[in-house]
């Protein structure tokens, strides 16, 4: 699992210095009804950092993600992102704040052409324009989805289906983009990388 921090043309403009974070994470615990998954999660993320969440299955990776985006709240602690506690915060609002993420698994439409997947992604964007434009971006990055923009999305092999899913993420243009088991496809399938 990974968070990546995607580098914006206004950064340098910004008033945040380089030693105040992007992301911080502190003290935060989530629960699953009665049963407690994560305990005093603390996490700094500076702006232009990958960063790397690894543990074993169950460790509590996914549920630090799904909470940043905003899918599950936590019972305690915060969650500061550009200088904002967002813990709790619903994630549509999440995404309009700069933070996307692809999930593990992918959760594509499979009966939605890759164009058409790719298009929800930029959902909060309201000019045709715009969303063309993004459309075009994600396919300078993943060629393949380019090639099979009309082509069904459950029809899409694996790896195809991961690009799709990072590629309907980077279509709200985030600065913090989430992607939990980026490579899931491919492993538990045996193959290679994307």
């Amino acid at each position: 699992m990974n968070a990546i921090v995607l580098p914006q043309p206004d950064d340098l403009a910004s008033n945040r210095t380089p030693t105040t974070p992007m992301l911080e994470i502190r003290n935060l615990h989530v629960s699953y009804g009665k049963t407690q998954a994560l305990h005093g999660v603390d996490l700094m993320v500076q702006q232009g950092e990958v960063i790397a969440l690894i543990g074993a299955n169950g460790a509590g990776k996914s549920t630090t993600l799904r909470t940043i985006s905003g899918l599950l709240k936590p019972t305690q602690g915060q969650i500061i992102y550009q200088g904002n506690n967002i813990a709790g915060v619903s994630a549509d609002r999440i995404v309009a704040q700069g933070i996307a993420q692809s999930p593990e698994e992918r959760h594509i439409w499979p009966t939605m052409t890759v164009y058409e997947n790719l298009t929800l992604g930029a959902y909060l964007c309201k000019k045709d324009a715009e969303v063309e434009r993004r459309v075009a971006l994600v396919y300078d990055r993943f060629s393949r989805l380019k090639e099979r923009h009309r082509q069904l999305a459950g029809t899409l092999s694996g790896g195809e289906q991961q690009m799709l899913a990072i590629g309907r993420a980077l279509m709200s243009e985030p600065s913090l983009l989430l992607l939990d088991e980026p490579v899931w496809a491919e492993s538990a399938h045996g193959r290679g990388g994307l």
